[in-house]
């Protein structure tokens, strides 16, 4: 099974080949951008460092809720 994680683009290296991703409480990781077209702002989804699409703010925080719960429920579990 893959597992692409949402995230924003903070940060475009002068190359625009790596950019810098924050995935929300803190979590940032360098990812490879060649694959999509993105500035500053743009959530994109992040499979295995790359980022592999490009995805709304609306979808993206959706599905950032969804894993938010996800992982609260494994906790109580």
């Amino acid at each position: 099974m893959c597992l692409a994680i949402p995230g924003k683009i903070v940060e475009i290296d002068k190359n625009e080949e790596h950019g810098i991703v924050d995935y929300g409480d803190g979590t940032k990781r360098k990812v490879n951008i060649s694959l999509v077209e993105v500035k500053v702002g743009d959530y994109v989804l992040v499979h295995a460092g790359f980022a592999i699409e490009v995805l709304d703010e609306k979808d993206a925080q959706e599905t950032l809720d969804l894993f938010r719960e996800m992982l609260s429920a494994g906790e109580e579990g």
